[in-house]
């Protein structure tokens, strides 16, 4: 493939963030000097060209253990290719799609497809939610910490929350839409926690009571420590994402503890919705929704906490961040210059990502 030939293996990942950046500076500078026009046919060409080139170039990238878990499903497409039968049946639907596509298309043309339903779904919600005033919204989930990693390492759990993430914005059928979520429960078991959340919402909304929630969970987590963990593995919770949060064999390669630096990086969506909702009186009942889903299954990250990997956790609330943080400012003014508190708000919002990026 072309990246292949001109894109040396280490420096792939490092390219992607560093076309980011640069394009991040240009919405910065461009939102500074010439504000942001809501209704332009350029947006949409501008999304749809954002589109094709993330997904080409994560969908092309080299098939290599570089990419962490990418070599292990590598591994697995082979084996079904050459004949191999599903023995598994823990997230059949996604063993079932690989063992299909085995069957007609090379590994190349399957990470490719993954990218595709990974970053498409993503796309589509923007549209739903912001119409052609998408671009930035859907510049944010891709400029998100976590979008590289969960389309090129947890592929599996990505494709699920980008589908979760689509049924979040479909409305115009409900029955179609809870299809799109058994889908992505049954591509990945741990979308049940957010699934859960989102039915928690149809019958209560008060996003007072789930902040209160949240705070009740930090201390739960701080008194009791890890019988969180413990109690939930104990119950099988969660579709086996936790039963390796406590592994012996992993215990040298991971951060245990409480993870501070986590929990603030949580908060800034929290704090985000808590001030536009309650200091702007912002009363949209989608943002509500999705504000009172991130904070419910945040919350659940924060019970267990202290396990090594419990950011794959974290992520179930993760993947919705860039929709809590962004939604309010392209429904309503709520600032003087709104344009340039949007400007600021990307910046950090980014610099979060690239100094992540940085010293991992």
């Amino acid at each position: 493939m072309i990246f292949n030939s001109i894109i040396p293996l280490p420096f792939y990942t490092p390219l992607f963030y560093i076309a980011m950046l640069f394009v991040i500076l240009l919405v910065f500078l461009k939102l500074q000097i010439r504000g942001y026009t809501i209704y332009s046919n350029k947006k949409e060409y501008a999304s749809f060209v954002l589109l094709v080139a993330v997904t080409l170039y994560m969908g092309l990238r080299p098939i290599s253990f570089m990419f962490g878990d990418m070599g292990i499903y590598n591994k697995y497409f082979i084996e079904f290719a050459n004949g191999g039968e599903i023995e598994n049946n823990k997230d059949y639907l996604w063993r079932l799609f690989m063992k299909i596509c085995s069957g007609f298309m090379s590994a190349k043309t399957f990470f490719l497809l993954c990218a595709v339903l990974y970053i498409v779904p993503l796309y589509s919600a923007c549209k739903k939610w912001f119409g052609n005033n998408m671009y930035i919204p859907f510049l944010m989930f891709v400029a998100s910490f976590s979008f590289w990693a969960y389309g090129t390492n947890g592929i599996r759990n990505g494709v699920a929350t980008s589908f979760a993430v689509y049924a979040l914005a479909y409305n115009n059928n409900k029955y179609f839409k809870y299809f799109i979520l058994v889908i992505a429960y049954f591509f990945h078991a741990s979308i049940i926690i957010p699934i859960s959340a989102y039915v928690l919402t149809l019958f209560y909304s008060n996003s007072k009571h789930y902040l209160m929630g949240w705070f009740f969970a930090i201390f739960l987590s701080l008194a009791l420590g890890g019988f969180w963990e413990n109690l939930f593995v104990s119950f099988g919770f969660g579709g086996g994402r936790l039963t390796h949060l406590t592994g012996e064999r992993f215990k040298d390669i991971i951060t245990t503890g409480f993870r501070w630096d986590f929990l603030i990086y949580s908060t800034s969506a929290i704090f985000t919705g808590y001030y536009f909702i309650f200091k702007k009186k912002f009363k949209d009942p989608i943002y509500i929704q999705l504000f009172n889903i991130y904070v419910t299954t945040n919350a659940f990250w924060v019970l267990i906490i202290r396990s090594g990997f419990s950011n794959r956790i974290a992520y179930l609330s993760w993947f919705l961040m860039a929709a809590v943080i962004f939604y309010p400012f392209f429904k309503q003014q709520f600032f003087k210059k709104q344009q340039r508190v949007l400007a600021f708000t990307i910046l950090v919002y980014y610099g979060f990502t690239y100094f992540m990026f940085l010293i991992l």
